[in-house]
């Protein structure tokens, strides 16, 4: 039994839900997200208590530990899904080094990281960027896609342990090595 999989997921208030076979949509405040869910899965959304259950029946459980582990992943997708359109993710990150910046020009992000040429990456739909000089924010109703767009902007210029410069999340600590040792 997946003890994640038994929890529902709560609604808020002025969120709606619709599922429409293997696809659910959750549309609220902050946006609309859809997720077409796998068959073993049964989701069903309960209007009166507000809440959305996600099962699998029980020849399918004894039959493999896949469609557990499906249902765990179903409904914590569904719940990211619902904190996403209420509340939204952001990602901080920052830019360290000198003369190192970035900056947002239309749907674009220019970063200034040390190479010849400035790297421009595509700002995904869905997504907001803000570039304050060295501190990047990238916020969005999609959790994945906020994740997936930090993560990349991060792989542009890795921060390095021996001086400390690079793109790193605001939260992340690098742990700093000694470089060589002159003298005797």
């Amino acid at each position: 039994m997946s003890r994640l999989g038994k929890k529902p997921v709560q609604v808020p208030a002025g969120v709606k839900v619709d599922i429409a076979g293997r696809n659910i949509s959750i549309e609220g405040p902050k946006g609309s997200l859809s997720f077409e869910f796998r068959s073993e899965v049964e989701v069903a959304h309960d209007e009166g208590g507000k809440a959305i259950n996600v099962t699998v029946s029980d020849e399918l459980i004894a039959d493999s530990r896949a469609n557990r582990a499906y249902w765990g992943t179903t409904r914590s997708l569904i719940d990211n899904m619902v904190v996403g359109v209420t509340k939204g993710y952001e990602k901080k990150l920052q830019i360290v080094g000198v003369g190192w910046t970035g900056t947002v020009n239309g749907n674009k992000l220019a970063l200034k990281v040390g190479y010849a040429n400035v790297i421009e990456m595509p700002i995904p739909a869905g997504l907001t960027v803000t570039a304050e000089k060295q501190l990047v924010t990238v916020s969005g109703a999609d959790k994945q896609a906020v994740g997936h767009f930090a993560a990349s902007m991060r792989a542009k210029r890795k921060p390095e342990p021996y001086n400390g410069k690079g793109i790193k999340y605001l939260d992340e600590v690098i742990t700093r090595k000694q470089g060589k040792a002159f003298g005797n």
